[in-house]
């Protein structure tokens, strides 16, 4: 869940703002996203301190499934929702 408490977001704002500037800087595509979120997964790691236990790398699949289905839910599913209402839904015969 991305809802941390404000006092926390200030923190990560200023990298996040850097890695904003960077993106724009080289023209960021799809393997620039990857290389940062597997680049903040393993920073995340490494503060936690091997040895890693299964519940901690699991942790991650669980961070980034759950940032997924919360980005489709924000972001795609009211983009595909639009595009359905303008060219029609594929289902409407089932």
């Amino acid at each position: 869940m991305p809802y941390i408490k404000p006092s926390y977001k200030g923190v990560y704002d200023k990298g996040i703002q850097s890695i904003r500037e960077a993106f724009a800087g080289v023209g960021a595509g799809d393997g620039e996203l990857n290389y940062v979120l597997t680049s903040v997964a393993l920073a995340w790691l490494e503060y936690h301190q091997p040895p890693h236990s299964y519940s901690l790398l699991s942790d991650v699949v669980k961070a980034f499934e759950c940032a997924k289905l919360e980005y489709y839910e924000r972001k795609m599913r009211p983009y595909e929702d639009e595009k359905r209402k303008e060219n029609g839904d594929v289902y409407s015969d089932v």
